[in-house]
């Protein structure tokens, strides 16, 4: 199934809320960021990112995600600048204070490692990236992201992919999550917080 079949649906398919990761580390969002959430699919992370007055970039591929996002910003009384674009086809030359990337796990390692490449790219001096996915174990639990242990992180490739970064968090824990039907149960998790050289 396509992800734009995938949010054609009244309901928001990873719930409205944002990611507990982020919540968590509300702490180390930087006050006011440029800030870009990728593969942001329903717009739960760049609506509450925009709340927190961070001026919020965000992009998906699918049409019908986007538009539940900005019904979900209007709804929350904030404007990120909404696109729909492919992984591939974004701009990462647009630099930016805070990258968030949160459960794209979509991509094989072969796309992936450009992708984690335009990341980085699009970290502006001393720029924040806050990366939060799966581990391989949690292809054991299938509670959420795909079925394939290739496309999950460890913290050995994510240090190996960012090797210039100030990591101010890298683990890898498991946690219970409740984040609408995509990502609910016993879960696999991992982080990365780094900062960019000034």
């Amino acid at each position: 199934m396509s992800w734009d079949n995938r949010f054609a649906t009244e309901e928001y398919v990873f719930g409205t809320a944002p990611s507990g990761f982020l919540t968590a580390h509300a702490g180390l969002i930087p006050p006011g960021a440029r800030t870009l959430c990728i593969a942001d699919g329903e717009g739960r992370n760049s609506v509450w990112l925009a709340q927190q007055g961070c001026d919020v970039t965000a992009f998906d591929l699918s049409p019908n995600a986007i538009a539940k996002a900005e019904k979900l910003a209007k709804t929350a009384g904030v404007a990120p600048d909404f696109n729909v674009s492919t992984i591939e086809d974004w701009d990462w030359s647009r630099t930016y204070d805070l990258v968030v990337a949160v459960f794209f796990q979509f991509l094989s390692p072969e796309e992936r490692a450009p992708v984690f490449a335009g990341l980085r790219r699009a970290l502006a001096p001393g720029g924040r990236l806050m990366l939060h996915g799966y581990t391989p174990k949690q292809v054991d639990y299938g509670t959420g992201g795909p079925g394939n242990p290739d496309n999950m992180y460890t913290a050995e490739m994510l240090r190996a992919a960012f090797p210039d970064l100030t990591l101010l968090r890298l683990a890898e824990y498991e946690q219970d999550l409740d984040e609408g039907a995509g990502h609910k149960g016993r879960s696999a998790l991992i982080d990365l917080i780094g900062d960019a050289p000034r």
